[in-house]
């Protein structure tokens, strides 16, 4: 039975199927993962009991398409990020930026929020591929090699401890969290108006599905690749 007391992050981490209910709920579950499901209630004014029921009540049908992520081993789930989530990334900001440049210079004056919605975007790509780059050549590369150690001894790195860049890494997910928050809220969670072009309703299309891959994405990060990393990280010796 899930609990009032259990942590959003973990609970999600445990069973993916209820991401559905905290997504329903505008409940995040990546970048603030770390809240009790009470606390998250308590924060969005939300009944707990109705929350809890609708977890609780959750259908078992249909889990075997579910992966379960937890079961993976660190190194697999590195590269998997990698090659699914931070590839995806890279390969639709071009198509999004060039399409919102567009869609603001033709609709800006009559819709003003789209020009605050192309910078928004523009600042979340420069900073997104600033950050997988840090992940890829530090935290993803380290969490492997302690994952393929085995407990054995190995050199201590100039960071000191993983646990120094994954607070790094989990703060800049935190201000990609808050501002996707501000893109959805600007864009009405992406709902194009009626007079919109087809070039309008195709953006905020991508705009919606980029940010439910990045949820997922920080998802994989914050609750299950970084604690599987921290803990196997207390288990090896520095020399």
């Amino acid at each position: 039975m899930i609990l009032a007391h259990q942590i959003i992050g973990e609970l999600v981490a445990q069973n993916y199927r209820t991401a559905s209910v905290f997504k329903a709920h505008k409940i995040d579950f990546c970048c603030n993962g770390d809240r009790t499901i009470a606390q998250a209630c308590e924060k969005k004014r939300l009944n707990v009991k109705k929350i809890l029921e609708e977890l609780n009540n959750l259908p078992n049908s249909n889990v075997d398409h579910i992966t379960d992520f937890q079961s993976w081993d660190l190194d697999l789930l590195a590269d998997y990020i990698q090659k699914k989530h931070h590839r995806y990334v890279v390969a639709k900001i071009p198509e999004i930026s060039q399409y919102l440049k567009k869609v603001a210079t033709v609709h800006g004056q009559h819709h003003p929020e789209l020009l605050e919605i192309r910078d928004l975007f523009l600042a979340s790509a420069e900073e997104l591929t600033a950050h997988m780059q840090k992940e890829e050549a530090i935290v993803f590369p380290f969490a492997k090699q302690i994952a393929m150690v085995k407990g054995n001894p190995i050199e201590k790195p100039f960071f000191e401890t993983l646990e120094n860049p994954i607070d790094c890494m989990k703060h800049e997910h935190d201000n990609e969290g808050e501002r996707f928050r501000k893109i959805a809220a600007l864009s009405n969670d992406y709902t194009p108006p009626k007079e919109a072009c087809n070039t309008y309703k195709v953006v905020f299309a991508m705009l919606k599905e980029f940010e439910e891959d990045l949820h997922m994405h920080i998802h994989l990060e914050n609750n299950i690749l970084f604690p599987k990393a921290i803990a196997l990280e207390k288990e090896i010796e520095y020399v």
